[in-house]
């Protein structure tokens, strides 16, 4: 989430703490191999982060070009995919999501764990919709999931310090008015805090047809179940022209 010179991301401080951190969240790897493996590759997938999706996703034969702003996630992703034994597999890159360094056009992009909340306004959030579909051919779907949070969770988390896995701590400040979360997370090797902002399935939707994109699913869970409310939405797209 290239160019020649040196970058720094909010992600870099944390990139040795992000696997442990977020290694309970499972549930969406099986969803974006199986869309991967629909499309039959390549992939791109946008802020690849460590490689939580894109390695499983290389160890069923399928080419995924990997882009994400943090170098420090990048190496670490490096790391696993030599690990796994598919560094042939995955071509990453340093790059935006508004702006990724992708020449190819693929039947498939992604953009998993709520990356595109990193997006701050509609103008950002159009910048990469669209961008996304630069990368597609015609047909070709773009797939991501993104959350707005409900009135318990924010209430049950907001402005505590809670330890999310053992000696990994994070907080959540939530304004609702702005609609943003601001997350900070710490542990032994490192801490960082950003910014998320989210919005409501209906302007999602909107968004993506402004963007030039069908809507082909928007479900409520990674098993695919129709989305009839809740504070998770998956979404699968098709280029529309």
């Amino acid at each position: 989430m290239g160019g020649t010179q040196a970058r720094v991301s909010l992600y870099d401080s944390i990139a040795e703490l992000y696997d442990p951190w977020s290694r309970s969240v499972t549930e969406d790897v099986g969803f974006y191999v199986e869309e991967a493996k629909r499309g039959g590759g390549p992939v791109v997938e946008l802020a690849v982060g460590t490689g939580r999706i894109a390695v499983p996703t290389a160890a069923e034969g399928i080419r995924v070009i990997g882009v994400d702003s943090s170098p420090g996630m990048l190496e670490v992703c490096r790391q696993r995919a030599e690990l796994a034994g598919v560094s042939e597999l995955v071509d990453l890159r340093l790059g935006d999501l508004e702006e990724p360094p992708v020449e190819e056009r693929v039947g498939l992009v992604t953009c998993p764990f709520r990356s595109f909340l990193h997006l701050p306004d509609d103008s950002a959030r159009l910048r990469a919709l669209r961008a996304a579909r630069e990368l597609l051919v015609r047909g070709g779907r773009l797939v991501f999931d993104v959350f707005a949070p409900g009135a318990a969770d924010i209430a049950d988390t907001h402005g505590r310090w809670l330890e999310r896995e053992p000696g990994i701590f994070e907080r959540a400040d939530w304004d609702s008015r702005a609609r943003t979360l601001t997350l900070s997370v710490r542990g032994e090797s490192g801490a960082t805090t950003f910014t998320l902002a989210w919005l409501s399935p209906d302007e999602w939707r909107a968004l993506l047809e402004q963007a030039g994109f069908q809507v082909l699913g928007c479900y409520g869970w990674f098993d695919r179940r129709p989305y009839r409310g809740g504070e998770d939405t998956v979404w699968v797209a098709r280029r529309s022209r």
